[in-house]
C-alpha cells in the first residue's frame, strides 16, 4: 500500500469499483498523520493510498488540524483514530453531507493505565525520590544517604481513599472499576451515564447526583468528560474552593476542562495537594505541585492498533454498506449489508415531508423501495433506501434538488 506519509502530508486509498450505469462513489482515502498499520492493513488490496486529498473520498487523521483544509466535494468521510474530534470542523462536514467517525473506548485501557500510575505519582512522591537519586549519583555512601533522605520523599497509599470520577464513559468506567480493585471507595459523577457503561460499572462504585459532593468529600479526582461549551473550565475557581484540602487533581481528558490558573492558586494555598495533567502547556509546565505529562494517555501500540482498526472498519461499512455506527455529527444508521439492487443515502435537514418527497421520487420513476430506514440528530437526518431497480443519474439528481438535502450517495 506504500509507505506512510509525516503529519504535514496527506495519504489515502481508493475503494472498489463497482460495474453499472451509476457511478460508485467509494475512492481515495488519505491519511493525515501516521495511523497504525494494523488498522490500513485492514482495507485489503481493493483499495488504495492517495497523497493527494483533492482526490479523496475518505480522510484518516489523528490529531492533525482540519479547520483550515478544503473539504473536496467528493470527500464524504473522515474517521478520527481518537475519541475527541476537536480538530475537525464537525459542522462545515456536516452540511457537506460527510460523515466524522471517532473511535471511542479503543483507547480507554491505555488512558486508564495511565491515570492509575498518575495518582501513584502523586501520591508517594516517586519523580522526587528518582531525581534526587539522579543527584547523588557520585557519592559512594548512596546507599546510606538514601536511607536518611527517603522521609522527604514518603507519601500515602491509594487503598482506603476516596476516588471522585467526574464522567463515567469508556474511560471513567475502567477507572472506576480499577480503583475498586485497589481497594478504593470510589465516587462516580455522570448525569447522562449510558445504558452499556452503567452494565459494566462496579456496583460498589458510589453514583452520586451532584458534583459539589466530589469536590466536597473526595481525597483524588479525576476528569473524564468530553470537551463542549458545557464542560470548558468547568473546574474553576469556585469549584476549586469547594475541594478537600490536600486534594489530588488528575486531568486526563482535555486540558481547557481546568481553569488551571485557578488550580495552580489551589496548589499554592495548599487546596490542591498535586495536579497531574497530560497536557503540556506554559501555564502548567514545571510548576511547584505540578506533575505534566507529554500527552501519552494513548500513546501505547495497543492503544494506537486499536484506534486504527475501528476507525478502518467505520469506514469500510460507511464507504461499502452506508451504514453509519460512532458518527460525532450524523446519527447512527445500520441496515446490515445490501442485497438488493441499489442502495441510495440521503443526507438531509430534519424536517417535515422529506421522507414523502424521497418516495415520490422513486415512484414516480417506477422504483420500488423494498427496505428503509430514517435516523435523525438535532437538525440533521439521514434516510437509506434500498432499491429494486438500480436508480439512474437522472433520479439522483432530482433527490439531490430537493429542498433541504446536502448530499444524495450511490451506495451500490
Amino acid at each position: 500500500m506504500g509507505q506512510l506519509l509525516s503529519q504535514a502530508q496527506t495519504q489515502g486509498v481508493i475503494g472498489p469499483e463497482l460495474i453499472g450505469a451509476v457511478p460508485h462513489e467509494l475512492g481515495e482515502i488519505p491519511v493525515v498523520q501516521v495511523i497504525a498499520r494494523r488498522g490500513l492493513d485492514l482495507f485489503g488490496q481493493e483499495y488504495k493510498k492517495t497523497d493527494d486529498i483533492n482526490e479523496a473520498q475518505a480522510v484518516l487523521v489523528r490529531s492533525a488540524a482540519m479547520h483550515d483544509m478544503e473539504l473536496p466535494e467528493n470527500l464524504c468521510a473522515v474517521a478520527r483514530a481518537g475519541a475527541g474530534v476537536n480538530n475537525i470542523p464537525l459542522e462545515k462536514c456536516a452540511e457537506q453531507g460527510i460523515v466524522v467517525f471517532n473511535t471511542p473506548g479503543a483507547n480507554a485501557n491505555g488512558v486508564k493505565e495511565l491515570v492509575i500510575a498518575g495518582m501513584l505519582l502523586a501520591s508517594r512522591d516517586v519523580v522526587g525520590g528518582i531525581e534526587w537519586v539522579k543527584s547523588a549519583q557520585d557519592n559512594p555512601d548512596i546507599a546510606k544517604a538514601a536511607e536518611k533522605e527517603k522521609k522527604k520523599f514518603a507519601g500515602t497509599e491509594l487503598e482506603g481513599k476516596k476516588l471522585g470520577i467526574i464522567g463515567l464513559g469508556a474511560i471513567g468506567v475502567r477507572v472506576a472499576n480499577a480503583a475498586k480493585h485497589l481497594g478504593m471507595e470510589v465516587y462516580g459523577y455522570d448525569p447522562y451515564v449510558s445504558v452499556d457503561a452503567a452494565w459494566n460499572l462496579s456496583r460498589d462504585v458510589h453514583h452520586v447526583l451532584n458534583v459539589d459532593d466530589i469536590y466536597e468529600y473526595c481525597d483524588i479526582i479525576t476528569i473524564h468528560v468530553p470537551l463542549m461549551e458545557a464542560t470548558k473550565g468547568m473546574v474553576n475557581e469556585e469549584a476549586v474552593a469547594k475541594m478537600k484540602r490536600g486534594v489530588i487533581l488528575l486531568n486526563f481528558a482535555r486540558d481547557v476542562l481546568m481553569d488551571e490558573k485557578a488550580v495552580l492558586k489551589g496548589i499554592r494555598s495548599g487546596r490542591i495537594r498535586k495536579y497531574v495533567t497530560d497536557f503540556p502547556n506554559t501555564i502548567t509546565a514545571g510548576q511547584e505541585g505540578c506533575i505534566v505529562i507529554p500527552h501519552l494517555g494513548a500513546s501505547t501500540e495497543e492503544s494506537e492498533d486499536n484506534c486504527a482498526k475501528m476507525a478502518v472498519k467505520e469506514l469500510r461499512n460507511y464507504l461499502e454498506n452506508g451504514n453509519i455506527v460512532n458518527s460525532v455529527n450524523y446519527p447512527n444508521c445500520d441496515m446490515g449489508i445490501c442485497t438488493k439492487e441499489g442502495r441510495i443515502a440521503v443526507f438531509h435537514k430534519n424536517i417535515a415531508n422529506m421522507i414523502t418527497k424521497f418516495t415520490s421520487i422513486l415512484g414516480d420513476a417506477g422504483i420500488n423501495i423494498s427496505d428503509m430506514t430514517n435516523k435523525s440528530r438535532g437538525e440533521l437526518a439521514y434516510t437509506m433506501l434500498d432499491v429494486e431497480t438500480r436508480p439512474d443519474e437522472a433520479l439522483i439528481a432530482k433527490l439531490r434538488d430537493v429542498k433541504g438535502v446536502f448530499r444524495v450517495r450511490v451506495v451500490k
